[in-house]
């Protein structure tokens, strides 16, 4: 999810933790429980600092190691004990036990986006990544910061957000079934897909499609029940030539390739280099594929520049290489 939306789950879990005894019997242990359930629910991204290094590091490891099993173990320990220095009187129990909560809360509710994350690490590198919630959902948003107000104007904060997770589990229960009918609907379009991404956006009736089988690619829209095929490609493998081998050692090109599943790529040649470009087909957004990873090679195969990550115009893309094409 967003850092927003964690921030608020963090303030709500600080509520629900009011239903404990111990930690409403204890002032100082409530406010300690409220400061663990804030960060616990901010700190497995704390790998976000990796984008100032450059995109490539940040694609290879955003959602990977710090929302991996022993993460998930450490994080809440490491909170406890550097909470516990500032406040020595706050019951280390329950603190530890609301702090494990928010970080495990924070990598599951990961796991539903379309990025998803590496959660079974170190046991497997796979992603893991249901597609059914966008990472930023207003609704679920929304429910937070309402549940909030009403704690700010005086409602019980434990049995208001006990309401709201009961809500949400209901939602997440109707973006599943929503998302496995819209596979079906697929499957009756493309009956020899060998692989089917449905990714959900902002628009709870609105997701993106992207279909593969032996042959070809397909980009879509589905709206409600309704699944329109945009654009087709030819599905056609990446050759092994001097050019993309060369191109392929490259860090961004590395990074893309080890977070796409679903790409098409163009080669092409100008009078003093080449430009390599794969495009991820997953996120089709105003006619334009934003997921890019692109190479400049001169003309003895070695690499002059490139890019990988989002960009939404030639100009910005150019600019990002510092290159023009000759």
């Amino acid at each position: 999810m967003d850092t927003g939306t964690h921030v608020v789950m963090g303030l709500a879990l600080g509520g629900l933790a009011t239903l404990d005894p111990v930690v409403a019997s204890s002032p100082v242990t409530a406010s300690s429980v409220l400061a663990a359930t804030i960060i616990g629910s901010q700190i497995p991204d704390i790998d976000t600092v990796l984008k100032l290094r450059n995109n490539a590091v940040y694609i290879r490891n955003h959602r990977g190691m710090t929302h991996s099993v022993p993460a998930v173990i450490l994080w809440p320990l490491l909170i406890t004990v550097v909470i516990l220095l500032f406040s020595p009187d706050a019951n280390p129990l329950h603190l530890w036990m609301w702090a494990q909560l928010a970080v495990f809360l924070h990598v599951f509710v990961d796991i539903f986006n379309a990025y998803g994350t590496q959660a079974l690490r170190p046991f497997s590198p796979k992603w893991v990544a249901l597609g059914i919630i966008n990472t930023f959902d207003p609704f679920i948003f929304g429910l937070h910061v309402a549940g909030l107000l009403l704690w700010l104007f005086g409602a019980n904060p434990g049995y208001t957000f006990l309401a709201v997770y009961a809500v949400l589990v209901s939602y997440y229960i109707n973006r599943y079934l929503y998302k496995r009918k819209l596979m079906g609907i697929v499957r009756e379009m493309i009956p020899d897909a060998t692989e089917i991404i449905i990714a959900p956006t902002m628009r709870y009736h609105q997701w993106r499609v992207a279909v593969m089988n032996r042959h070809q690619f397909f980009v879509g829209r589905a709206h409600r029940d309704n699944v329109n095929i945009i654009d087709q490609f030819d599905r056609v493998p990446v050759p092994e030539t001097p050019v993309l081998k060369a191109a392929k050692k490259d860090e961004n090109l590395s990074a893309f390739l080890s977070f796409s599943p679903v790409y098409r790529w163009v080669l092409d040649e100008y009078h003093d280099h080449y430009e390599v470009k794969f495009i991820d087909l997953r996120y089709r957004s105003n006619g334009h594929y934003p997921f890019v990873a692109v190479v400049h090679l001169d003309k003895d195969l070695h690499i002059m520049s490139s890019y990988t990550g989002w960009i939404y115009s030639e100009e910005k893309l150019r600019k990002k290489l510092n290159f023009l094409p000759g």
